[in-house]
């Protein structure tokens, strides 16, 4: 008996121990995401700017956001989709054209991995941009809800869920609280947000949606050698140094950090030069026109781990 014993747990030693000579161990890369509202606000095409006159914005305490795609380049002459493509969201056509499948999007918050990939897939070679679509961000903004039936005006917040991808196929989309049936594709720049009125207020709490009449700012400082897509969704940002990809280096893990700028991203037109998001409840066409809520630039930090 002790025979038979000693021999099956020789044997199971051996299985295990050749098996785990079969396994083949690989570095990882992480992907994680941080906004800054210090953050230079930069234009499409990477340069400083300020707001056009009549118009408001502010700088949203982002929930949450899901990246649909991100590719990492070599240099400024590396054409979109020929540098090292990492990752890609489920797309769908259940709503006619190609778009983003929103139920199968990754949502994640600030500083939460986002992806991870096997090293081995970036060839060795030297990156210095990123290029990342952020296709979805749920964040709070400050607003005035004009008009509440036998309330009037209440200065309060809410949750904007945004959408700046190229197009998204949404089914039923839960804000914070509530949710709303949409099943349909939106484009880039659809908006709905949901009031955080407290009492003796809640019960005039509801969910409001539209598209920001402006084109979405996406930054892309190395438009004149590398153009992206009209509506493309993708933000190009620089690393703060050359990330450098070897035999090397491809045996350490490797995280990646985008810091996105978030500064004054959430821009109105600011008709009554007040400063704050107005927003009828009774008339929808007194609400604030949504111009831009684009990211307003993106840096790209690395550090590897044994």
């Amino acid at each position: 008996m002790y025979k038979i014993i000693l021999i099956i747990s020789v044997v199971t030693t051996f299985i295990f121990s050749s098996c785990d000579k079969d396994i083949k161990h690989f570095s990882t890369v992480d992907f994680k995401s941080i906004f800054d509202k210090t953050q230079v606000r930069l234009d499409k095409d990477g340069n400083p700017v300020t707001l056009p006159a009549g118009n408001a914005a502010q700088s949203p305490r982002i929930n949450e956001l899901s990246i649909h795609y991100l590719e990492l380049s070599q240099d400024e002459f590396t054409p979109y989709k020929k540098g090292a493509q990492l990752y890609k969201s489920a797309e769908t056509i259940d709503g006619g054209a190609v778009a983003i499948d929103f139920d199968s999007a990754i949502i994640v918050s600030e500083n939460e991995i986002s992806f991870t990939v096997n090293i081995n897939r970036i060839a060795n070679d030297n990156y210095n941009y990123v290029r990342a679509s952020v296709s979805y961000l749920n964040y709070d903004i400050d607003l005035i809800l004009r008009n509440i039936p036998s309330v009037g005006d209440v200065e309060t917040t809410g949750t904007v869920a945004s959408f700046i991808g190229y197009n998204t196929y949404i089914r039923t989309l839960q804000i914070m609280q509530l949710s709303t049936d949409i099943n349909a594709n939106k484009s880039q720049g659809f908006w709905a947000f949901e009031t955080h009125l407290t009492a003796p207020y809640e019960s005039y709490n509801s969910t409001y949606s539209g598209q920001s009449i402006g084109i979405t700012t996406c930054v892309n400082p190395i438009a004149a050698t590398s153009p992206l897509p009209l509506g493309s969704g993708v933000i190009t940002g620089k690393f703060t140094e050359p990330l450098v990809i070897d035999d090397e280096s491809k045996k350490q893990n490797l995280t990646i950090t985008l810091s996105f700028s978030n500064n004054n991203s959430f821009e109105w037109e600011d008709v009554n030069a007040n400063g704050i998001w107005d927003v009828d409840v009774v008339n929808p066409a007194l609400t604030e026109q949504v111009v831009d809520m684009g990211l307003r630039g993106m840096i790209a930090t690395f550090h590897f781990t044994e």
